[in-house]
């Protein structure tokens, strides 16, 4: 935290920056997530402030949030992100770039905590041992982001004891309705389809249309989304500007 005029601290700017959706549980959910996240900051010791902050869809966009931010106070966006794509990539580090004392915390996953989640979201869907999986995440061109959502269903897997397969709601491969029917082709009789999304919107609705047997619901509500935040926020803290410890 950055030092105020009188000697005394002032409270770090935690920009809490999401994607941005139309749907209205979909909001409310993600704006409750920020309030989780200011509490558990809180909790941790942290005197931070958390501004909303969006890269498509809604306002306010991320770069007049950080624009609008007191000169020369310590700031960190935190990408209210499952894995890195071009949000992270490019909408989020440029706008980061753009202002001096600004750090970026990484997206949330992969985090074993999530795979919990998952599986507490799968069990209410009405998963049975012995139904295929398949993990849908929101999908990106970017091979890092591929290989992270990769990670998360390894850690799925892990968790349920079974094998999970992989697919994408948009942008790679393969499709969410090609793992299903793909996983039917293997000989499964029932197929779920574990959603890793962080909240209802846009892609959440198009996997109702994959021909699964059941679909969870998004990962929101929950505090554990919160602690990972929070998690990748004291990351990137200890690592400083420079990257290292």
């Amino acid at each position: 935290m950055s030092q105020a005029a009188g000697g005394g601290t002032r409270p770090l700017h935690v920009v809490a920056c999401a994607h941005g959706t139309d749907n209205p549980e979909g909001r409310r959910l993600v704006n409750g997530l920020r309030g989780d996240l200011a509490a558990v900051l809180s909790a941790d010791g942290i005197d931070a402030v958390v501004h909303e902050a969006y890269v498509d869809v809604q306002e306010p966009r991320l770069e007049s949030v950080l624009a609008a931010l007191p000169p020369g106070e310590a700031a960190i966006v935190a990408p209210l992100l499952l894995s890195e794509g071009f949000h992270t990539s490019v909408d989020i580090a440029e706008a980061a770039a753009a202002r001096p004392h600004t750090l970026v915390a990484g997206p949330m996953g992969p985090d074993p905590r999530l795979a919990g989640v998952l599986a507490a979201r799968l069990a209410e869907s009405g998963h049975r041992p012995g139904d295929a999986v398949v993990l849908a995440a929101a999908g990106t061109r970017l091979e890092a982001g591929q290989r992270q959502a990769a990670r998360m269903a390894a850690a799925l897997a892990e968790e349920l004891g079974q094998e999970v397969a992989v697919a994408y709601c948009s942008a790679a491969d393969p499709s969410v309705p090609d793992a299903v029917a793909a996983a039917r082709a293997a000989g499964a009789k029932r197929v779920g389809v574990a959603a890793f999304l962080l909240a209802p919107g846009f892609f959440h609705d198009r996997l109702a249309g994959a021909g699964a047997d059941q679909v969870t619901a998004a990962l929101l509500p929950g505090v554990t989304i919160a602690k990972c935040v929070a998690g990748r926020l004291s990351e990137a803290l200890a690592k400083g500007p420079s990257g290292t410890e």
